[in-house]
């Protein structure tokens, strides 16, 4: 197994052509073929299905591309920093649930540690998503959380991926709601308070089992229910539809004091959120501060 080699299914993977790889590496297609055939039979397994509309990546290559992406990775910071004579560009991914303390934490990285030269990722997405991006190397850390009803299927998901969860804090359940909302004067709200309105969740695309919403309670029927993407959405539903969502409590000030207000749902359950990292994998400097930015987080949040 050769570096070259490892670019070339890189580029594969990306480009999603083996034409349109080659005409970017500037080799032939017969020759990045070949060099692609010759890695899959040394390491015993396919990459890629071809076709006549492109490739599609294996569930063995996509773990394979990982570790592929993350050798490249340090070839070419070593390339820049000892054989271009360039200073070293900053590179650091986080994928996560839709956590604004997340994309708090994520700023001040950004602002306190980023370099003149950096490429800093956070990835707001699904929950298996999320998952299969510290699992695929992608992102080096992952913010999701457990319930009593997910806990046992999400452990069993993240050792099987050879992942690791490491808890941040633990909460109850709170409601999500409009400052002018019909329930906003309540001290506590109980599931049947909340019957006459939209339930506002996440969409988790293909994998949209119970197990995998990032809202508890995620079996319950509700007569009316919508579906989002992004934070943004949620927080128009809750102002213009009298909408609520169901979470930890932890929502940005600048919100809570101005138009969402946060009370504490009548439920016996908790909310553990944690991170995720790949037990392959030791964190990275950026990584280690991450990590510190989200426990101050946490204890705040339980002082």
């Amino acid at each position: 197994m050769t570096l070259q080699q490892m670019k070339y299914v890189l580029a594969v993977a990306e480009k999603g052509s083996f034409s349109v790889a080659a005409k970017a590496l500037f080799v032939s297609q017969p020759s990045l073929s070949n060099a692609v055939k010759d890695l899959e039979e040394e390491i015993g397994f396919v990459i890629f299905l071809r076709s006549n509309l492109g490739v599609q990546v294996t569930n063995e290559g996509s773990e394979f591309l990982g570790y592929v992406r993350q050798i490249i990775t340090q070839s070419n910071l070593l390339e820049d920093r000892y054989l271009k004579h360039n200073k070293q560009k900053q590179r650091f991914s986080v994928s996560a649930q839709h956590y604004p303390f997340a994309a708090n934490a994520f700023v001040d990285l950004v602002r306190n540690f980023g370099s003149d030269d950096y490429e800093f990722t956070l990835r707001e997405t699904r929950t298996f998503e999320v998952i299969q991006d510290v699992k695929n190397l992608k992102s080096e850390l992952g913010l999701i959380y457990l319930c009593n009803y997910n806990e046992s299927v999400i452990r069993k998901m993240l050792h099987d991926s050879s992942l690791m969860f490491f808890e941040l804090f633990s909460a109850s359940p709170h409601i999500f709601l409009s400052r002018n909302h019909p329930l906003a004067d309540k001290k506590h709200i109980s599931l049947n308070d909340l019957e006459a309105f939209p339930c506002i969740s996440f969409e988790q695309g293909e994998n949209n089992s119970f197990y995998f919403s990032e809202e508890i309670l995620s079996v319950r029927n509700v007569r009316q229910s919508i579906k989002v993407s992004d934070r943004a959405a949620v927080v128009n539903f809750l102002i213009g539809l009298n909408g609520y969502t169901i979470s930890s409590g932890v929502y940005p000030k600048y919100l809570h004091d101005q138009e969402i207000i946060s009370l504490p749902l009548d439920a016996n359950e908790r909310i553990t959120v944690g991170i995720i990292r790949h037990r392959d994998t030791i964190p990275s400097p950026l990584g280690t501060i991450y990590m510190e930015a989200l426990r101050k987080i946490a204890a705040n949040i339980n002082s």
